[in-house]
C-alpha cells in the first residue's frame, strides 16, 4: 500500500518561513563537498513542509562521466539531494539529544524521472513530512524552473552515528 503522489508544485508558492543556510545545514547532516547537495532549505511549515533548493554547478564531480558531451545529473543524485533536504531539516528534531544520528536509506519507492537537470539548474524539492521520528517517512519532488524532474518516497531509519 503506497503513499497517494499529489503534486507538491504549489509549496514553490507558498510564504517561506526561514531558511536554513549552508551552515545551518552542515550542522544538522553529516555530508561535505563534494557529496552535499543541498545548498539551502526554506521552511514552508516547520515538521511538515520543505523546500530544499540545489545550485547545479558546472564542476560537480558526476559531470565528469555522466555525460561529459551532455551533463545530466543522475537521478539517483536529485533522490540524494531530496534525502539531504529532509535531513538538514529535520535532524534536529528527530534526534535525541545527546546522540549524534544519520538518516539512512530504508527504501525509496515509486521513483519517477521526468526531466534532466543540468549545469546551471536551480533544483528546487519541495518535500512533505509524513511520518518523523528514528523512522521517518516524506515524499518529495523535484523542479527545474517549475517543470517536474523528479520524485519519490523516501523511508529512512536514524542510525548511530560514529563519535567525530
Amino acid at each position: 500500500m503506497g503513499v497517494k503522489q499529489i503534486s507538491l508544485k504549489n509549496f514553490l508558492a507558498m510564504p517561506v518561513r526561514e531558511i536554513y543556510d549552508l551552515a545551518t545545514i552542515k550542522g544538522n547532516i553529516p555530508h561535505r563537498e563534494p557529496f552535499l547537495l543541498v545548498d539551502e532549505i526554506r521552511v514552508l511549515e516547520e515538521h511538515k513542509k520543505y523546500i530544499g533548493v540545489h545550485h547545479v554547478r558546472a564542476d560537480e564531480f558526476y559531470f565528469k562521466g555522466h555525460f561529459p558531451a551532455h551533463p545530466v545529473m543522475p537521478g539517483v543524485l536529485i533522490v540524494e539531494s531530496m534525502s539531504q533536504a529532509y535531513g538538514g531539516a529535520m535532524m534536529p528534531h528527530v534526534t535525541q539529544p545527546g546522540r549524534k544520528s544519520i538518516p539512512l536509506f530504508l527504501s525509496i519507492e515509486n521513483a519517477k524521472f521526468r526531466g534532466m537537470v543540468r549545469p546551471g539548474d536551480t533544483l528546487e524539492m519541495p518535500i512533505q513530512i509524513l511520518r518523523s521520528g528514528r523512522i521517518s517517512k516524506i515524499y518529495g519532488e523535484a523542479y527545474v524552473n517549475g517543470k517536474l524532474c523528479a520524485q519519490a518516497t523516501l523511508n529512512f531509519i536514524l542510525g548511530d552515528s560514529p563519535n567525530e
